[in-house]
């Protein structure tokens, strides 16, 4: 999901004037430069069936991992996979606690099934099948209870005034991002070189409940690859071995991890972003990655090229994808169990444990935007960033990687789009109100986890699907009052 359109002009950064992105004619135009004769194939089924997965698939979140009311999650989340608009085209969904799953019938007789499996969270049923391909892990945390540590590693926060923060100007930012009962703001955190220093909650949402985060996951799974490179699994740009790409001939050896991380693979798929999408036409395979019940990292893998590697940026779930696959591969060569790596490799280093990373039916993780966890812990994973990859004295990440995330991709330059860097948004053309040398984690519904480096600051803002039309401008109400308070720092 993007913020800023293609022949939109974005607000004004701070302490600048704000270019303007090209028109749509443009990009188009210049990626047909490259456009490599090669044939698109659509995604397979029905397109309702594939909204009604969706759906089935986030009511069951809804259910299971978040704790919302029923009617709360079918009013309110899960637009993405799940159109608000075609839900009233099938059966009301049937919440089955003894099962732990959730039913959605359809006009044809079919019925759609989400499961949840615990530490892999819920999937929809494949087509014809009772259950999925993979043994399901229980994955837990060997971090002590969060009351017995303090803030970032556990809940314990320390005592007295922030130096040097105003805090009469942090509420009254928190007053403004929760001001717009129409945005449905569920949770916003602030903190301030490491601290916390404001937060706020919807009614029945705390510090520790799981949301939905959408893309934000594309920022975990760099993460996650980042782990990787700094462990010698992986150079950043070495071709990526995906097994699939490996014949005599194919000319998809040539893509790069950094291209990969940078969305510029050239993959042919099509995506709502693209500027030449049809929303009249086929059914996008950017959203059929979660909704199709198939193996996810093969469908990505077989794509064709559309465009040379590292020559035109689309954000597209082709690429989030495929990194998965390479942490998958890594993992499993190295003969460690794959569902837990992220919570034994990552999330206990830093203090995070609400997270829930939901897998295809064949268990691969679908973190490309299937992910939910609490604000306090995106606020921590923010954190590691602004402490440039390292943790406790421990470096997590490569020497590099950082600025590398928050630097332009080459390919999204070309375009004269300074707006994304390796699965991190830019600041670039003065999105957010705060210094354009920021960079953000972004996901449908108006997720939004935002790193101000200058100002050792970063904001957590989370909400519902439902609200996502209010939430930018409530956003960037709240953010133009909190630079007031937060001083520089760099």
């Amino acid at each position: 999901m993007a913020v800023v359109l293609p022949g939109t002009v974005a607000p004004p950064a701070t302490g600048g004037l704000t270019p303007e992105l090209p028109a749509r004619e443009a990009l188009i135009a210049r990626a047909r430069t490259y456009e490599l004769d090669t044939p698109y194939v659509p995604p397979p089924g029905d397109p309702l069936e594939h909204n009604t997965s969706g759906y089935a698939k986030a009511m069951c979140s809804a259910a299971f991992i978040t704790g919302l009311d029923p009617e709360v999650a079918a009013e309110s989340v899960g637009y993405f996979v799940g159109p608000y608009a075609q839900r009233s085209k099938v059966g009301k969904p049937v919440i089955d606690r003894d099962r732990k799953e959730v039913r959605i019938g359809m006009l044809n007789g079919t019925t759609l099934v989400a499961r949840y499996y615990g530490s892999q969270g819920c999937i929809t049923l494949p087509p014809g099948k009772d259950d999925v391909f993979f043994t399901p892990v229980t994955v837990t945390s060997t971090l002590p209870d969060p009351a017995t540590q303090d803030w970032p590693m556990g809940n314990v926060m320390p005592a007295g005034a922030a130096p040097g923060v105003n805090a009469n100007r942090v509420s009254q930012a928190i007053d403004a991002a929760f001001d717009v009962p129409q945005a449905y703001t569920a949770a916003f955190v602030v903190t301030h070189k490491g601290r916390i220093v404001g937060e706020r909650y919807m009614s029945g949402i705390g510090p520790t409940t799981p949301l939905e985060s959408w893309s934000m996951g594309k920022s975990v799974t760099a993460t996650l690859l980042g782990t990787l490179i700094r462990q010698g699994d992986y150079q950043i740009d070495q071709p990526a071995p995906i097994p699939e790409w490996q014949a005599d001939g194919d000319k998809r050896k040539e893509i790069r991890i950094s291209d990969i991380l940078h969305m510029s693979s050239g993959l042919r798929i099509k995506a709502p972003d693209d500027p030449d999408f049809d929303p009249n036409g086929t059914y996008p395979d950017h959203v059929y990655f979660y909704t199709g019940r198939i193996n996810a990292f093969n469908y990505a893998a077989t794509r064709p090229q559309q465009w040379p590697p590292n020559t035109v940026g689309r954000y597209r779930n082709t690429d989030p994808v495929l990194a998965n696959y390479l942490v998958r591969l890594a993992v499993e060569k190295r003969g460690e169990e794959y569902l837990s790596f992220p919570q034994r490799a990552l999330f206990d280093k830093i203090g995070i444990r609400t997270m829930t990373l939901e897998t295809d039916p064949h268990g691969n993780f679908l973190a490309q935007g299937y992910d939910f966890m609490s604000a306090r812990d995106w606020a921590r994973l923010a954190n590691l960033y602004l402490q440039d990859g390292v943790w406790n004295g421990e470096r997590l990440l490569p020497e590099g990687f950082v600025k590398f995330v928050s630097t332009v991709a080459p390919a999204w330059a070309a375009d004269k789009r300074p707006i994304y860097g390796g699965f991190f948004w830019l600041n670039g053309t003065g999105t957010w109100p705060v210094p354009t040398s920021a960079y953000y984690m972004l996901g449908a519904g108006g997720q939004v986890v935002l790193i101000v480096p200058s100002h050792d600051l970063v904001v957590v803002r989370m909400g519902f699907d439902k609200g996502e039309p209010a939430a930018a401008p409530s956003l960037r109400r709240a953010l133009a009052v909190l630079m007031d308070g937060i001083p520089s720092s760099r």
